[in-house]
């Protein structure tokens, strides 16, 4: 039996067991901060239909998007979207909920394919490029019942980790939480999309950072998976030897709803072969407030610990080590990979891959695809100039990533790196490692001067290690989130999960941006 099919029944029974009872007295739904399980309590308590819920999603993103605020957070939004809620409500009337998503708002990163809309990267030199086909991870979640919104803006190529702006859309996208402030990269429109309600959940990817950087800004909860848990296939790629996707959402529970939806081996994705001898799990049953109890948890210091680091962090880390504690944890201060430095230096060479791994993506798609190499790209000239020197120095790799002694360097270090890691784990008896997702609040728009703050670029992609951040407050005044992340064992997401969740229920931390507030009723 699957999660679904053993929570489903609960639902209904809680519910009344009855849509006759319950349509009665409707009570009016709001999509605005509506987790999943209030989408489907609506929706069984016959108080909404699925029209209602993907138009009040349409609205929102009218009202804030490209007016009032301008989050500008959206590049396109699904013209079939009402449709698809129309035969969603058709099949509702005959079988009930169709899945753990079904009839999920889903925002949908712009370096993934999708039937419906084009798929760009961000990038004006694949503007109008439709593959006619859904990524591996989209499908999943269209088939559990989720509705794709709308697409997001993004990093161009997702290069950034540091601010969310394209050639694809005029504009920065703006953190909704301060609207003079950035989102992070490479996943910013995603995460602000969610954290503005114009989708429940959102699809982003993480080569480095860019679903946990992006989830901390904007107070969400963002999931990082172990290599090969989860299909990159038709993904456009940065370096398929870190790139994962994953979910971005306003709660734990949200987020494993689509990571449960979307674990697992895809033959169009080799890297996911492994996947099988660690599933299934019901990562919904990992959902439990007593997680933390007896646990035993590691601050890294390494992974934050800096001259730059704001002292606004450190009090807000300290914190949620206090209530880490008070909810029944054991944490173990100021824990370091001693050889770390050594091995870092003990690299040579370089190791680019963007080249080779774009051109090979490019090729899939054959005659279709608008550009065939970097350097045509390069010479269209419509690309964000941000990005041009990275494209030039990305074009002038020429040894194969397989070939090159560089890239055999990086995987010595990492095999090294995830020794190391297991090693103080295991010492410790550690369930977790912790740290802040990011040292500093996030910048100005437009400023690359102050520090950044970013933690995230390497231990969970050099590892392929699973990493989640949840909401740790605000600062600056209690405005600009801040992001606590969870760092563990390969495989071991259903730990972390629990961790994050328990951590969630006895803090609750997120609350909603001021800028995009409920919509009155139409």
């Amino acid at each position: 039996m699957s999660p679904f099919q053993r929570v489903a029944p609960l639902l209904l029974a809680g519910l009344g067991g009855s849509l006759s009872a319950q349509q009665t007295a409707p009570v009016p739904f709001q999509v605005y901060e509506a987790s999943i399980t209030d989408i489907h309590a609506a929706l069984v308590s016959g108080s909404t239909d699925c029209r209602s819920v993907v138009t009040q999603s349409l609205r929102r993103i009218e009202a804030f998007d490209k007016t009032g605020p301008r989050i500008n957070a959206i590049v396109r939004v699904n013209p079939e979207a009402l449709k698809a809620a129309d035969s969603l409500d058709v099949r509702f009337r005959t079988g009930g909920l169709i899945g753990p998503l079904h009839c999920v708002p889903m925002l949908v990163k712009e370096n993934m394919e999708t039937v419906e809309l084009p798929t760009t990267a961000g990038s004006l030199s694949l503007d109008g490029f439709m593959t006619n086909r859904d990524a591996t991870m989209v499908r999943q979640v269209k088939e559990a019942g989720a509705i794709i919104v709308a697409k997001t803006n993004m990093a161009e190529f997702a290069f950034s980790p540091y601010e969310t702006v394209s050639s694809i859309l005029p504009g920065y996208t703006r953190n909704p939480y301060a609207t003079d402030r950035v989102t992070a990269g490479s996943s910013g429109g995603t995460a602000a999309g969610v954290a503005a309600s114009y989708g429940t959940v959102g699809l982003g990817t993480d080569t480095g950072n860019s679903i946990r950087g992006p989830s901390a800004h904007q107070a969400l909860v963002g999931i990082r998976s172990t290599m090969g848990m989860t299909s990159r296939a038709g993904i456009v790629p940065l370096n398929l030897a870190a790139d994962i996707a994953g979910p971005m959402a306003r709660t734990v529970a949200d987020a494993v709803a689509v990571f449960q939806t979307v674990v697992g081996q895809d033959p169009d994705d080799a890297v996911t072969a492994g996947a099988g001898d660690h599933l299934p799990v019901d990562y919904m049953a990992a959902l439990r407030v007593d997680a933390l109890q007896g646990s035993r948890l590691g601050i890294l210091t390494q992974a934050y610990m800096r001259t730059t680091t704001d002292s606004e962090v450190v009090e807000r880390f300290q914190e949620a080590i206090g209530d880490l504690r008070r909810l029944g944890a054991t944490v173990i201060p100021d824990l370091m990979i001693d050889s770390l430095d050594s091995w870092r230096r003990a690299q040579i060479g370089s190791c680019s891959q963007f080249r080779f791994d774009l051109e090979s993506w490019l090729a899939e798609h054959g005659d279709r695809a608008p550009r065939k190499t970097l350097d045509e790209i390069i010479r269209s000239r419509q690309y964000h100039p941000s990005i041009e020197s990275r494209l030039r120095a990305s074009a002038e790799a020429d040894i194969r990533p397989e070939e090159n002694p560089g890239c055999r360097s990086r995987d010595e270090f990492r095999e090294r790196l995830r020794r190391g890691v297991l090693e103080l784990m295991l010492r410790n008896d550690l369930d977790a490692l912790i740290y802040p997702t990011w040292s500093n609040p996030p910048r100005l728009i437009g400023d690359l001067n102050t520090p950044h703050g970013d933690n995230n670029q390497l231990f969970a992609p050099s590892t392929g290690f699973p990493a989640m951040t949840v909401p740790m407050g605000y600062l600056r005044e209690d405005t600009l989130p801040a992001g606590l992340q969870f760092f563990g064992r390969p495989w071991d997401e259903a730990t972390l999960i629990g961790l994050a969740y328990a951590y969630e229920q006895g803090s609750r931390h997120r609350r909603p941006p001021s800028t995009t507030p409920p919509l009155p009723p139409q």
